[in-house]
């Protein structure tokens, strides 16, 4: 897909899918929004070729919520299959399917075969989108990181895999959406 289209198009083509595929959701659609927007402020944290493939991703990440595509009912692992099957870059797919920290949540799951097919990549890339993901709410609002996991938790319950993969992941998030600030603060001064 990525040799087919330019960089900017790359961009334009995944919010086309993520839109026509996200349609029947609407808040989840104004969340990607919301994210795809973060992402585009961030960008300065990636390198300058990786602008573009890190606004694919974020337009991309929650395609799996989407009923056409609910196949394991895990959305990054769903997403990351559809956007395989279709062409999609590995990588694009690799971030689909890893973002958020995906995989903590994927053992839980019984799913972390399934989803250790695709790349999970640890990188300025994957740190941003994670950012971006993590600092905007289910309607698209921007929120705090501490916010945003609360929110997390409250809405998925104490028992769901969220909760029982939340020991092992938050740090994590924590631990990415530091960087990206630390990245972010260095970009202003610049």
């Amino acid at each position: 897909m990525d040799a087919l289209l330019g960089p900017a198009r790359l961009v334009r083509a995944a919010r086309d899918v993520a839109q026509v595929l996200l349609a029947d959701l609407p808040e989840r659609w104004r969340h990607t929004i919301g994210v795809a927007r973060r992402a585009e402020q961030v960008r300065g944290t990636v390198g300058p070729a990786e602008g573009d493939v890190l606004e694919a991703a974020a337009w991309l990440h929650d395609i799996g919520y989407a009923a056409a595509l609910h196949d394991t009912g895990f959305h990054p692992l769903d997403g990351a299959r559809h956007l395989a099957a279709t062409g999609w870059p590995d990588r694009i797919a690799g971030l689909v399917g890893h973002h958020s920290g995906a995989f903590c949540v994927a053992e839980v799951r019984g799913l972390a075969g399934e989803l250790g097919r695709f790349p999970r990549e640890v990188s300025a890339v994957s740190d941003a989108l994670t950012y971006a993901d993590q600092t905007v709410g289910p309607n698209g609002r921007g929120m705090t990181f501490a916010q945003r996991v609360a929110d997390m938790l409250d809405r998925h319950g104490p028992t769901s895999p969220n909760a029982l993969a939340h020991p092992r992941r938050a740090p994590l998030l924590g631990a990415a959406v530091e960087r990206v600030e630390r990245r972010l603060a260095v970009v202003l001064t610049a």
